[in-house]
């Protein structure tokens, strides 16, 4: 994908909103929910407003590969997510903090 200077390929093969860490398939995906570029401002009060327009535009003009890229993402969370070590459930943590104060209390 050939990107214009308001997008920045970085590590890991994520591109991102020159000078922000805002990556492009967020801003899509608030987009292809419906948000206007206002609202999409509302959430990231970071970026300028021409900043999203121009944005949107880049999407709209290339919008079967930046599609395709916002897939590859959402897959590679989705593989991630699958992956990842199951933390413990709120009963556990519960019981951790019952045994912590026993022990002090003790």
């Amino acid at each position: 994908m050939n990107l214009p200077d308001f997008l920045t390929w970085h590590p890991y093969n994520e591109i991102r909103l020159t000078g922000h860490r805002i990556g492009l398939e967020h801003v899509v995906q608030l987009y292809q929910e419906g948000m206007s570029t206002e609202l999409i401002v509302e959430h990231y009060p970071s970026l300028p407003l021409a900043l999203v327009q121009q944005v949107i535009s880049y999407y709209q003009a290339n919008k079967a590969e930046v599609d395709a890229y916002v897939t590859a993402c959402q897959a590679e969370v989705n593989r991630q997510r699958a992956t990842a070590p199951k933390g413990p459930t709120l009963e556990e943590l519960r019981g951790r903090m019952d045994a912590k104060r026993f022990a002090q209390g003790a």
